[in-house]
């Protein structure tokens, strides 16, 4: 495989024109296969590149191959999920199963005339798979959370109310049901007693027709 020191200086330097103006961007979702491709613009036999940048790091060689039907050659850390091929009009990347860690801006370099030339670059998204089952248990669980919610509030709304009706609600008169002998007797029961005088009873007058002798 070919050198790619001087590749990778080279693509750095064209690396803010190809993300800013002529990439195209690619949604999928985590699991799923995606191809890539990039327009075939040479007319012969040359070696063909695909590289990814991660968050504008140093660009990272996936695979190289040379000609249209030639072998492709995968770099450390691509050998596995990545499948290379090409025809006279387009080049291909095929990553059989992505994963979040595979979002980057891909692209495609030939080498041409002792130069590599970029043809396109795709930015690739990689986005969580969207769980229904997952999601659907969630909104029905915070459906019943509400109801219950609901139900609980006007519950107390309805205690309370109550309670305040039995509060104000007016007291029957104490003896409005008695007879007439409860009643006397009631007020016997409740009547005060005489306070008894604590003070010695007066002595008897002396009667003024009396006489009356003293003995000795």
């Amino acid at each position: 495989m070919r050198s790619f020191t001087l590749i990778t200086a080279l693509l750095l330097c064209s690396l803010s024109s190809v993300s800013g103006s002529e990439s195209q961007t690619v949604k999928v979702q985590s699991g799923d296969e995606v191809k890539l491709t990039c327009p075939n613009i040479t007319s012969g036999q040359t070696q063909t590149d695909w590289f990814r940048v991660i968050n504008r790091t140093k660009p990272s060689c996936i695979s190289s191959m040379y000609g249209v039907d030639g072998e492709a050659l995968y770099c450390v850390g691509f050998q596995n999920g990545f499948e290379m091929n090409s025809n006279k009009s387009t080049v291909f990347l095929k990553i059989k199963r992505v994963d979040l860690s595979d979002s980057g801006l891909y692209f495609c370099g030939f080498y041409m005339k002792a130069h590599t030339v970029i043809a396109d670059a795709t930015h690739l998204i990689v986005q969580e798979k969207f769980d229904v089952t997952a999601n659907l248990m969630s909104l029905i669980l915070g459906g019943l959370t509400v109801s219950l919610t609901i139900v609980v509030v006007v519950l107390a709304v309805k205690v309370r109310k109550l309670q305040t009706a039995v509060n104000e609600e007016p007291q029957p008169e104490r003896n409005k049901n008695l007879g007439s002998d409860e009643l006397n007797y009631a007020a016997l029961s409740f009547q005060a007693k005489p306070k008894r005088s604590r003070r010695p009873a007066p002595e008897r007058e002396m009667e003024p027709h009396v006489v009356y002798a003293a003995t000795r």
